[in-house]
């Protein structure tokens, strides 16, 4: 027999043995049709090429963070500016107003910033593609700040004494003022929930695990922020619509976090529950709580309203930065891309299914 320098790879042979029926020499542990056939191969053991990521973490700054968090303290906050308008309080109406522009515009300099240059956000809106959550998020984004400009213009010009230059325009602006909330609190909805649904978009492994209840987590978290903000700067006879949103903002941002956890594969939770990610996360929580409370049981004390206000802001700041650091850390990691597709594939396996391209690939 000729020996080959590749022998040493190869595994042990059993011992043979003749059996009826059997050839000898064969190998083979049967009647000689190789219906079981030793295995030669041991199980492939999947890793990535030199430990490197298998996806391209999104290059992606705390910019976008910056704007995941303003873009829903603007949403929230032009909701409230509906619900001051409805109801007649004055003050909300006008503060709700005038933090949902300034919220907007501080969120489209970050997103502008992260982007480099202003034109690639002008070439967003040359065309709308309803399959790319960037495209459809620019045109909200658009059609949410002029609703937002045009009323918390009028706001300005009231408390300036009616002397901004608007000349025969002012007629005009006071007559639009109410339309434009209207479309504003139109937008806000999805102005709030579309960034979650750009980060679940991508291969990023913690973001696409949770992209079916990030959404929710996202829109409670915009509650949370546009509540506390309007606690801070309203007084609390008028605040009363804010400590409401505050409440539910806070019960929707434990379930939908906990839900989202629950139904995400357990290793591509990990990063919610570690390192930066994971400290940010958790005091998300208990700010939350505590503000909620605040809001629910002092809410009607000057101070406690505005130390609520302030604990539910840093909340959803917290929710923000920390679900965009761990999608990050994720993607560093190959761990968090492999181990939950073997995890997939032996599902699948244990539920009979291993006639797919899916389970019959390895």
């Amino acid at each position: 027999m000729t020996h080959s320098e590749f022998d040493s790879f190869r595994p042990p042979e059993p011992a043979r043995r003749r059996r009826a029926g059997g050839k000898r020499g064969t190998g083979r542990r049967d009647g000689g049709d190789g219906s079981r056939e030793m295995p030669m191969v041991p199980e492939p053991e999947f890793t990535s090429y030199y430990g490197r990521p298998v996806v391209k973490p999104a290059p992606w700054t705390e910019d976008v963070a910056a704007y995941l968090f303003l873009g829903g303290v603007a949403a929230g906050s032009a909701l409230l500016g509906l619900g001051g308008q409805l109801t007649g309080r004055p003050t909300l109406r006008r503060n709700a107003r005038l933090s949902a522009l300034t919220a907007a515009s501080m969120g489209t300099v970050a997103l502008l910033k992260d982007l480099g240059r202003p034109e690639r956000f002008l070439n967003m809106l040359r065309t709308i593609k309803l399959t790319s959550p960037m495209s459809v998020g620019s045109w909200i984004l658009s059609a949410f700040s002029v609703g937002a400009a045009v009323s918390a213009a009028a706001e300005v010009d009231r408390m300036t004494g009616a002397r901004l230059p608007l000349g025969p325009l002012r007629n005009l602006l006071y007559a639009v003022e109410g339309p434009a909330g209207f479309e504003a609190a139109f937008f806000a909805g999805p102005l709030a929930a579309y960034t979650a649904v750009l980060l679940g978009d991508t291969a990023t492994p913690t973001w696409n695990a949770a992209h079916e209840e990030l959404p929710f987590v996202f829109v409670s978290s915009a509650a949370l922020a546009s509540a506390g903000l309007a606690m801070i700067t309203t007084p609390v006879q008028e605040a009363g619509p804010a400590r409401k949103l505050a409440v539910l903002g806070v019960m929707g941002d434990v379930v939908a976090m906990r839900v989202m956890e629950h139904r995400m594969d357990p290793v591509v939770a990990e990063p919610l529950h570690q390192g930066k990610a994971g400290v940010m996360l958790k005091w998300s929580e208990r700010l939350a709580a505590a503000g909620g409370l605040g809001a629910l049981l002092g809410g009607r004390n000057r101070a406690v309203a505005a130390a609520s206000g302030l604990a539910l802001l840093a909340a959803s700041g917290l929710t923000r930065f920390g679900v965009f650091e761990a999608g990050l850390a994720s993607a560093r990691d190959p761990r968090y891309t492999i181990e939950p597709q073997k995890n997939r594939l032996a599902a699948r396996r244990a539920a009979g299914i291993t006639g797919d391209s899916i389970t019959t690939a390895g």
